[in-house]
């Protein structure tokens, strides 16, 4: 499949709504955050820098409030610091999921994609949190305190740990762990 089509062929609305498909008019519902309850909750590690602190807090207070276990690296540690130490866990399988912040986000996502194993998107955007598990199959969400409110974070830590690999986007299924597997591949060359 040319990437063109890919890209034509799949609008998704991010608040749960419906998936085009196709040709106009033709659509499918997408299964949403509340019903794709995984069976066991994802164990979560948290990093942030100073700058992200506060944002951070709201991050873990509404996590726990779900029931999510939560394992914080720390407080006042640097974006270089902190974010081995996450990717470390997620690396030996202490973790499932890692949220890393910064003040944008980015040099947490530069770091974090060092390490075997992990993929790790800095986004801007619930969409975006949503379609980087569910195209990139990404275990590690890069979030920039310059850039989130508290509220809209929190939505998007919700759809980034709810939201399955090519969840949503069925048809492309097979094309998207085919990519994965060839982006796996680069990282070993």
């Amino acid at each position: 499949m040319y990437r063109r089509e890919f890209l034509q062929q799949t609008a998704v609305v991010a608040a749960g709504g419906s998936l085009l498909l196709g040709e106009p008019g033709v659509f499918a519902q997408t299964t949403s955050s509340k019903e794709n309850t995984m069976n066991e909750k994802p164990k979560v590690v948290i990093a942030a820098d100073p700058f992200a602190d506060t944002l951070k807090v709201a991050i873990v207070q509404h996590l726990k409030e779900k029931g999510y276990e939560v394992t914080d690296v720390g407080e006042n540690l640097d974006y270089y610091v902190s974010c081995p130490i996450a990717c470390k866990m997620l690396q030996e399988k202490k973790a499932d999921k890692a949220i890393l912040l910064c003040g944008t986000g980015m040099g947490m996502s530069v770091i974090a994609n060092r390490f075997p194993g992990v993929v790790a998107s800095c986004v801007e955007s619930v969409f975006a949190a949503r379609m980087c598990r569910a195209i990139n199959d990404a275990n590690a969400l890069c979030l920039g305190a310059m850039i989130w409110g508290n509220f809209m974070v929190c939505e998007a830590v919700d759809v980034f740990l709810t939201t399955g690999f090519t969840e949503t986007l069925p048809q492309f299924a097979d094309y998207l762990k085919n990519a994965k597997a060839k982006v796996e591949a680069i990282r070993g060359e």
